[in-house]
């Protein structure tokens, strides 16, 4: 087991292996990165069920190590945080500082996953079908780059989908079956969001 700083915000997921740059300017939050320099520059990211302080907060959630940080004068935080491992969240500990803890296992990754040349090229077909109906100007020569893992780890990151789908995705066991999902959700949020504002939620 585990003992993990968590950082809840809706709507943001981390994946091993990738970046997710973050402007802490909560006090309790300034308080958090404070303690993870001094110790091990370990904070997990995982999102609350609802919007509000002090929600039940997803079972899953990814270990960030605290990478480039900028200490601003004010006291506030720009912080690029790389992604280590997805958590499984056992039980909230009772604590005494201002943000929260929790005891959690972390969940072993198949490194070596790849997709199908099929499934890769019906997925970059869709995803450039998806971009073009929401006006996402891509450079795809970056994408055929890389490799699958980076590729559908990144796109379910940065996704413009809401809560709810960004945590299936990142609950989703194994490189296969989230490919599948993201397309399924590229396929729905594409359809919902013409002329639906509504449809597609930008984090």
């Amino acid at each position: 087991m585990t003992r993990i700083t968590i950082f809840p915000l809706p709507g943001v997921v981390l994946y091993p292996g990738l970046q997710l740059p973050l402007h802490i300017f909560e006090p309790r939050y300034r308080a958090m990165i404070s303690d993870a320099l001094a110790r091990d520059r370990l904070i997990g990211m995982i999102q609350p069920q609802r919007p509000e302080e002090g929600a039940p907060l997803f079972s899953i959630g990814c270990l960030g190590r605290i990478g480039d940080v900028e200490a601003l004068e004010d006291g506030r935080f720009n912080i690029i945080l790389e992604g280590e491992s997805r958590f499984r969240i056992v039980r909230e500990l009772d604590v005494t500082t201002p943000f929260r803890q929790v005891e959690a296992e972390l969940i072993e990754e198949n490194e070596d996953e790849a997709l199908a040349p099929v499934e890769r090229a019906s997925f970059e077909r869709e995803a450039r079908r998806f971009a073009d109906m929401q006006g996402y100007a891509v450079d795809w020569d970056q994408v055929a780059r890389l490799d699958d893992v980076s590729l559908i780890n990144g796109v379910s990151q940065i996704a413009p989908f809401d809560p709810a789908a960004k945590q299936a995705l990142l609950e989703a066991d194994g490189l296969n079956a989230r490919c599948e999902l993201l397309v399924q959700l590229m396929q729905f949020f594409g359809r919902h969001g013409e002329g639906d504002e509504e449809g597609v939620t930008l984090q």
